[in-house]
């Protein structure tokens, strides 16, 4: 049954981080007659509508102190991440932030040392090691120049960062007993809430054409409910079974999938260079996905 579990894990991890590196499509499109922001509030705002739906309602916590947990997890998960990512794409380039934003398995492994006492092997460092040059081989083949604004870096590493604390909460609450989609559902309820202040203060500049327009109808819904609704809820179910640490090893796939999704969608080429970083990125992850063995020579 174990076995079934981490098998399962593993299968919902991969197929949300293959939905995720092909977002980036929808969004090139959307961003045509959106703001980020609105963007974010329309994906988040459909995606707790489905949730609240297919869950039958907001589940209700079993203490006030769990309240506070969703809370928190509705802000990092949803809110500064997202946030934290596009704004700092204003101050360095997609390609960088990509490569930074990558590194949110190492702060998760962090986090999760210190709050859940996990222990870290050898092999996730290693792993880590190989996938983030291999990340960096991909993301920066053909730049020429690398503008490094200490703001948009910090950005980036407050992005990674954040994703890791929300990792660790969703292990948290999976542990107390509450189902996946309810807990989703709640999470971004208040990702929703937190994103709505910054929104308001924005405003919707987009026209009302704009929001009925056939294309723009159908990314909003592939954000919403596919990768915001249905990809939220398996990644959350993946960190229930694997662990918020072997879990966040899978983001180091995601940039991979965007480069050949390019590849394949928008014909772009892919050099040498960028195959190579593909092999170091995918060995990294399977080297973080290694278990120790004991003395006994059986695995762990």
């Amino acid at each position: 049954m174990r076995e079934n579990h981490r098998l399962q894990g593993h299968l919902l991890a991969m197929l949300t981080v293959l939905v995720w590196g092909t977002t980036f499509v929808s969004t090139k499109v959307l961003l045509r007659a959106f703001t980020p922001l609105e963007i974010m509030v329309a994906r988040f705002g459909l995606g707790f509508v489905a949730l609240f739906a297919a869950g039958r309602g907001l589940v209700r916590p079993q203490k006030w102190q769990h309240e506070l947990l969703f809370a928190l997890a509705g802000l990092t998960g949803v809110s500064l991440y997202f946030l934290m990512e596009n704004i700092a794409l204003t101050y360095i380039s997609a390609s960088l932030v990509g490569v930074i934003v990558a590194a949110a398995p190492l702060f998760t492994a962090l986090v999760a040392a210190v709050v859940l006492r996990e222990k870290l092997s050898r092999w996730f460092f290693l792993g880590f090691v190989c996938a983030i040059a291999g990340v960096a081989m991909t993301s920066l083949a053909g730049v020429s120049e690398l503008n490094l604004d200490p703001r948009g870096v910090l950005l980036g590493v407050g992005a990674a960062f954040v994703w890791g604390v929300y990792s660790v909460i969703v292990r948290k609450l999976g542990a107390m007993g509450y189902r996946t989609v309810p807990l989703t559902c709640r999470i971004f309820g208040y990702g929703l809430l937190f994103l709505l202040v910054p929104a308001l203060l924005e405003g919707f500049p987009a026209p009302l054409s704009a929001w009925t327009e056939p294309l723009h109808v159908a990314n909003l819904l592939f954000l919403g409910l596919l990768a915001s609704a249905t990809c939220f809820v398996t990644w959350n179910r993946a960190v229930f079974l694997l662990g918020p640490v072997k879990t966040s090893a899978y983001i180091y796939a995601t940039p991979v999938i965007t480069i050949i999704s390019s590849a394949l969608i928008l014909h772009e080429t892919m050099t040498p260079i960028m195959w190579l970083g593909t092999v170091l990125a995918l060995a990294g992850l399977v080297l973080s996905e290694r278990r120790e063995k004991p003395a006994g020579g059986e695995d762990a």
